[in-house]
């Protein structure tokens, strides 16, 4: 362990099981918060979901719970942007209209982020081009979010990970949680950890309370090298919400980032019912195609890497965010789908409030756990 030694007893007011972006949040925050915390991972810490997330910090709005945690966590996300560690880039966020009815709505998501307290800007044809000239002739305009970011989610995770254990935190990595106890959890090495317990593990959530219903989604990602001032926003298409809320089997969407670097990152697609890590060549068309539909230089350009990952998906689309009802002392943070890096901090923080039995700053009731178990 690299962190404080645990006492004999290995007692601890919250065990974290997950390094992830939500978990390292999470136990940020608790030892913040004065709780003695140790923190549960088998791989490399940001591994998993967060390794392979974009790092877009965005205000979804078609759904207002998470809209409330999105805001409220992109709030929190502002300590984060002067910190080398996180490649915080205030890019903003260009949703492009492809067809007039998609152009239509733009007032009405307008009026739904600024009562969140997000400001956002219709965008004309002209002013749409001059922003991004590379976008495919014929769009009909946007809607321009000027505030938002994207960060490196990995570093983000060992970054909150790391201030957690200067803090005080102890951290078990390498070993896994194989059981949940009575009195904590039990680790692959057949020590017993005793306390509170928060599993914040994304696909693998039902490994530990499979009374808890998890889909893995699957996606892909492509960056290429590095082209300097070719993307300037965060772009996605203004129908990506029916890819990332919708339940078809299989999905692509526009959304392509400039990063930090001068390389961009191309997304989006969606998959159940895969398990497989394999990149799928008819799927990573699929999706090259839609982006070269947006944004034809892209065909240029050179591909560096193509990876996938899988998004940890509730039935109902919204995090597990709260204390497991059937289980004392045992608590969740996980199921974010694609919004995991937005909302983590908002998760931590959420998730304390509730933990210590202080008012939250927004409703935890549409995250909470029980849901699943009625």
């Amino acid at each position: 362990m690299t962190g404080m030694s645990a006492t004999p007893s290995n007692t601890y007011d919250l065990i974290v099981v997950g390094a992830g972006i939500v978990g390292s949040a999470c136990a940020e925050r608790a030892v913040q918060e004065g709780l003695r915390v140790a923190v549960v991972e088998p791989g490399p810490v940001g591994g998993g979901a967060t390794a392979a997330a974009m790092g877009h910090l965005v205000a979804m709005d078609d759904d207002p719970a998470e809209l409330a945690l999105s805001r409220y966590s992109l709030a929190l996300w502002e300590r984060f942007a002067d910190l080398p560690e996180a490649e915080f880039s205030r890019c903003g966020t260009l949703w492009v209209a492809r067809e007039a009815r998609e152009f239509d709505g733009v007032a009405a998501k307008i009026a739904r982020l600024a009562a969140a307290g997000v400001r956002a800007q219709r965008i004309d044809a002209d002013e749409l081009y001059r922003l991004e000239p590379g976008l495919t002739p014929g769009l009909c305009g946007g809607m321009l979010v000027a505030d938002e970011a994207v960060v490196y989610p990995p570093r983000v995770a060992q970054h909150l990970l790391q201030r957690a254990l200067q803090a005080g935190a102890s951290d078990f990595l390498g070993r896994r949680v194989t059981a949940l106890t009575a009195n904590g959890a039990r680790l692959d090495d057949g020590s017993e950890l005793t306390g509170p317990v928060l599993v914040a593990t994304g696909c693998a959530v039902p490994e530990l309370l499979p009374q808890l219903p998890m889909r893995a989604r699957k996606g892909h990602l492509v960056i290429t090298e590095r082209y300097p001032g070719r993307v300037r926003h965060q772009l996605l298409e203004l129908g990506y919400a029916d890819s990332a809320h919708g339940d078809a089997d299989s999905s692509v969407a526009f959304n392509v980032q400039p990063r930090p670097t001068g390389q961009i990152l191309i997304g989006s697609s969606r998959e159940f019912g895969v398990e497989d890590r394999a990149v799928s060549l008819p799927m990573l068309r699929r999706m090259l195609e839609r982006a070269f539909a947006f944004l034809p230089m892209l065909r240029e350009l050179q591909a560096l890497r193509v990876w996938t990952g899988f998004r940890p998906t509730t039935p109902d689309g919204r995090p597990y965010i709260g204390a497991v009802a059937d289980r004392p002392r045992t608590w969740v943070a996980a199921g974010h789908e694609g919004l995991g890096v937005t909302t983590a901090l908002g998760t931590a923080q959420l998730l304390l409030d509730q933990m210590l039995g202080r008012a939250p700053a927004i409703d935890p009731a549409p995250f909470l756990p029980e849901r699943a178990l009625r």
